[in-house]
């Protein structure tokens, strides 16, 4: 298991000072990038060799939004390699030890030139051995997440300098911080699952498609053919959870 610990900032809340939905994502993408710094796979070999790892999905449940300066603990570790699937799980604390979050993630491990799956380099392999762990208990869903078939069609989105990461792609956490902005006033997340189908690149252009079903509501992030980018569902918090 890898962990960091930091402090939330005032720039990593709402308005009203809980942590937001996509710092809490920046963070595991943050845990788990340190974790392949610390053992030597990371951004500069990966650029080197010109592999990476893409993001397929991830499936996070958040039992508390920290405030505003409560020092938190986030954790990562891998617990299955398969061809070229990587499987890791995260969870982040408060200071006493109190779950906040939990999430359940799928990589892919790309030939960044072609931009076509390939196996787990061998380097990357012997990093992580002794680093794998025990999957967290939980259902977790299936990494395709279902696209609705009725959909209201939104204002088409163009990606920004802002959305771009290392991969020259939209960052994963930006897909979310989007499709946020689609959510009734009042719904707060309690869970999310987000498949990525397609990388975005700078210029393109997302055309957002809503539904709304009870307490779920689903962004599909689409080309202008209709094609996911990416499909992000939300589930809403329960109130009791949300006052407890």
């Amino acid at each position: 298991m890898y962990t960091f610990e930091s402090r939330v900032r005032y720039s990593e809340v709402d308005s009203e000072h809980k942590l937001t939905l996509p710092a809490l994502l920046d963070y595991l993408q943050d845990c788990c990038t340190f974790q392949s710094e610390a053992l030597h796979v990371g951004l500069d070999y990966l650029e080197r060799e010109k592999v990476g790892w893409v993001l397929s999905s991830w499936e996070v449940e958040i039992l508390r939004y920290p405030d505003m300066g409560e020092t938190i603990r986030v954790h990562t570790w891998p617990y299955a390699f398969n061809g070229f699937y990587g499987y890791r799980n995260f969870l982040v604390e408060d200071a006493q030890g109190g779950v906040l979050a939990r999430a359940n993630s799928v990589w892919v491990f790309m030939d960044m030139a072609r931009m076509r799956p390939t196996k787990v380099t061998e380097v990357c392999l012997r990093a992580y051995e002794g680093e794998f762990g025990e999957p967290l208990d939980g259902a977790w869903g299936d990494r395709k997440v279902a696209v609705p078939e009725l959909a209201v069609p939104q204002t088409p989105v163009s990606v920004a300098r802002f959305h771009i990461d290392t991969n020259h792609h939209m960052n994963n956490g930006k897909y979310v911080l989007v499709a946020e902005e689609y959510l009734p006033d009042g719904f707060e997340v309690g869970g999310l699952r987000v498949e990525y189908k397609k990388a975005a690149k700078l210029g393109d252009v997302l055309f957002p498609r809503v539904t709304e079903e009870g307490d779920l509501a689903t962004v599909v992030l689409a080309q202008e053919t209709g094609k996911p980018y990416a499909v992000v569902r939300f589930a809403r918090r329960e109130k009791r959870e949300a006052e407890g």
